[in-house]
């Protein structure tokens, strides 16, 4: 299995979410099993037939979180040198030279992208056009309206 790239804080989210689903919502679902259980006839109780559904799904997303922290590669943008250069887990402070709007993004794992973060995801087109350039550099980006030039004002590893 190949590494998967997460950022410092990303992996933290992920085991955040693995410790409410193994310590909370796990008991809270058998629990919910053997209440609708106990009022007889299965095969008709809709009651259980969800708390299964969602015991399922708890147990899905338990394996999914355990095999990617299991796979994560977690980079911790402080510590990165990377010369200038735009990389994973950096954040890219960018001017878009059509309209002269500034923005600002971080790049980083699938999981934990969040445009209202101002979070992408490295495998995103804005993302993968910004790789490896550098302050100064000028990038073409595929939006859906056509080609975006943006120019790269800083890169900062924080």
């Amino acid at each position: 299995m190949s590494t998967v790239p997460v950022t410092k804080f990303g992996a933290e989210l992920l085991k955040k979410e693995l410790h409410l689903l193994k310590t909370k919502e796990r008991p809270d679902v058998i629990n919910a099993i053997a209440e609708a259980r106990a009022q007889g006839d299965l095969s008709e109780n809709a009651e259980y037939d969800a708390a299964k559904e969602r015991q399922a799904f708890i147990e899905g997303r338990i394996a999914e979180l355990e095999g990617k922290l299991g796979s994560a590669q977690i980079i911790d943008p402080t510590t990165l040198d990377a010369e200038g250069r735009v990389v994973f887990g950096s954040t890219v402070h960018l001017e878009d030279l059509e309209t002269s709007q500034k923005v600002s993004y971080q790049i980083v794992g699938e999981d934990e992208a969040d445009l209202k973060l101002s979070k992408v995801s490295i495998t995103s087109p804005i993302a993968r056009a910004l790789i490896g350039k550098y302050a100064g550099d000028v990038v073409g980006v595929q939006a859906p309206a056509g080609v975006r030039e943006y120019e790269v004002l800083d890169v900062l590893y924080v």
